[in-house]
C-alpha cells in the first residue's frame, strides 16, 4: 500500500489524537486550550485561527469518534464511521504546496474549524485503508494496561504493541522473569 507524506502525517496526527484521550489513571492529553495549541504545534496543522473553549469540546468529539473507528469490529462498521465523520467536516479536497512542502491534498474546506480539519484529513486517511482492505491495520496495543492506539505498517500485519521498545518490552521481559521463576521453582522441587 503506498501512503503518501501527507498521508503519513495524518495517520500520525490520528493515532497521537486517539491517544490523547484518558485511559486508566493517565489525564486527558487535551485537558485545556494550551494542550490543544500544543497538539496543533506539534502536528503542524495549518490554517487554524484562535482557538476556543469550542473548538476543544469539537476536537474532543472528534476524537471520540476516531477512537470508536479503530475499536471497529470490521470495514463496513468503520467506514459507516468514516463516511459520517468526513461529511460532517464538509470536506472540500484542494491541492496546495504550502510551507515548503510539495504538492499535497487537503481535504478541509479553507477556514474551516480545527476539528473539521482533523476530522477531513485524518478521516481521508483512514478512508485510504478501509478502501485498500487495510482496516484491520488499525490497532490498539495488547498490552492489558496500554490499549495505545497505533497503525500496523508492518509488511505482514504482526505488529501488536503501540511501541515494541516499551509495552513489547516490558511484556517479554515479564514472560521470561516469570518462566525464569517457574524454572527456580521446578529445580527447587526436584531436589
Amino acid at each position: 500500500m503506498l501512503i503518501t507524506h501527507d498521508t503519513r502525517c495524518a495517520l500520525d496526527t490520528v493515532v497521537d489524537l486517539v491517544n490523547t484521550a484518558p485511559e486508566n489513571d493517565e489525564a486527558d492529553g487535551l485537558a485545556d486550550l494550551g494542550a490543544l495549541a500544543g497538539f496543533v504545534r506539534k502536528h503542524e496543522i495549518s490554517d487554524v485561527g484562535v482557538l476556543t473553549d469550542h473548538d476543544l469540546a469539537a476536537v474532543r468529539r472528534v476524537r471520540a469518534r476516531f477512537a470508536e473507528i479503530f475499536a471497529a469490529d470490521d470495514a463496513r462498521t468503520a467506514a459507516g464511521m468514516i463516511n459520517e465523520l468526513v461529511a460532517a467536516a464538509g470536506t472540500t479536497p484542494r491541492l496546495t504546496d504550502h510551507d515548503g512542502y510539495d504538492w499535497h491534498v487537503h481535504y478541509f474546506a479553507p477556514g474551516a474549524s480545527v476539528a473539521d480539519h482533523l476530522a477531513a484529513d485524518c478521516g481521508m486517511a483512514l478512508a485510504f485503508f478501509v478502501v485498500a482492505g487495510e482496516q484491520d491495520r488499525l490497532r490498539r496495543c495488547e498490552a492489558p494496561d496500554c490499549r495505545h492506539a497505533f497503525v500496523d505498517l508492518s509488511r505482514n500485519r504482526s505488529r501488536r504493541y503501540c511501541d515494541s521498545r516499551t509495552c513489547g518490552n516490558r511484556l517479554h521481559v515479564a514472560a521470561y522473569r516469570a518462566r525464569r521463576k517457574e524454572a527456580t521453582a521446578a529445580e527447587a522441587t526436584a531436589r
